[in-house]
């Protein structure tokens, strides 16, 4: 799936989509209300997220038995490349330089993440 069309998904269905990529296989509701249990979420509330995955695209359902299976559609890594440019586009006109520069003002970075980040800079040069 394309960075450019990827879909939006909410913080709570984020939370679901964290269990799931976590899942080298398909996973079932049951995992994932199991996985998500600490939210204090219902099994329908989560049911209703797993639903919304899907419509959106970001899930695939298969049912088996009983039991409904979910699988990714996109990745993790997928997601946070779309995530990261469109925090570029719309929160810092497009500045990379902008949005690091934020990062530094409001001691973001730890130092480890600072020469992690000099490292990946230099590998590109």
């Amino acid at each position: 799936m394309s960075t450019e069309n990827i879909i939006t998904i909410g913080e709570a269905e984020l939370e679901v989509m964290k269990v799931i990529w976590k899942s080298k296989d398909a996973i079932s509701s049951a995992q994932i209300c199991k996985a998500v249990s600490d939210h204090g979420w219902k099994r329908t509330t989560v049911t209703t997220f797993l639903a919304r995955l899907v419509e959106k695209g970001a899930l695939s359902a298969e049912k088996i038995g009983k039991s409904m299976y979910y699988t990714p559609i996109i990745t993790a890594k997928q997601y946070k490349k779309a995530q990261v440019k469109s925090l570029l586009k719309n929160v810092f006109d497009g500045s990379a330089q902008d949005l690091v520069a934020s990062l530094f003002e409001e001691k973001a970075l730890s130092d480890n993440d600072i020469a992690e980040l000099k490292a990946i800079f230099e590998k590109k040069e």
